[in-house]
């Protein structure tokens, strides 16, 4: 919906720029400005939307998947079902996931449209590479939420620490001098116009973040082949 708001934007950039309060985010509308239109949708969409919501969605779609069972008493009752316990996490880690990624990319495929309705456009494989290595993303978020819920009993407390953590993490990212430590400057405005720019996906940061997921789900796996169900 903000896109639709892009020629607002574009009238209003010298103010937007006069009342950001940090030089980070004066840096930031410069960027939209230099970029278009293509570089507000990255910036709209994926950098504050997925960042934030979809942060927040990763951490509480983790939170409860093994811990919840464990506070509500139902654990002993999950466990008893006629498979592996392999394959019940593995099978409710990948409906986490899916839960973020299908999201993330319907509402990019929606962007053409919305753009028609302003007069703009924008290519659809740059959106979907996007909705990709934003997925990464949180999906290393999700997962490291995720193994902790594997040995845990209080998704509450695990939901808490990790929120606060991600956003001290962004909080980081909007801070020039330590902007450079932040894990949110893996899918940043920068790294979005790469991929609408025509480069593909990054194989170093995608990998990692892909190496990220399974190692958590591998430790997960094995802790919670040894968890007792009381």
């Amino acid at each position: 919906g903000a896109i639709l708001f892009f020629p607002n934007f574009e009238g209003n950039i010298g103010a937007l720029r006069a009342m950001a309060p940090l030089e980070s985010l004066r840096s930031m509308v410069d960027q939209l400005e230099e970029g278009g239109i293509a570089a507000y949708v990255v910036g709209q969409h994926y950098f504050k939307g997925c960042n934030t919501l979809g942060t927040a969605a990763a951490v509480l779609f983790a939170c409860g998947a093994v811990a919840g069972e464990a506070q509500r008493g139902t654990l002993e009752i999950w466990l008893a079902r006629p498979v592996s316990r392999a394959r019940l996490l593995v099978e409710r880690f990948a409906l986490g996931w899916l839960a973020l990624f299908v999201p993330i990319l319907a509402s990019s495929l929606s962007v053409p449209w919305l753009l028609s309705r302003i007069d703009e456009s924008m290519d659809v494989r740059p959106l979907v590479l996007c909705s990709v290595h934003e997925t990464l993303l949180l999906g290393a978020f999700y997962a490291v939420a995720f193994a902790w819920s594997a040995v845990g009993r209080n998704p509450v407390r695990i939901a808490f620490v990790m929120l606060f953590l991600l956003t001290a993490e962004f909080a980081t990212y909007l801070i020039m001098k330590v902007t450079h430590y932040s894990v949110f400057r893996l899918a940043d405005i920068d790294d979005f116009m790469r991929l609408v720019d025509g480069a593909g996906l990054d194989p170093w940061i995608c990998g990692s973040l892909a190496a990220v997921q399974l190692a958590a789900l591998g430790f997960a796996l094995w802790a919670f082949r040894r968890r007792l169900p009381a």
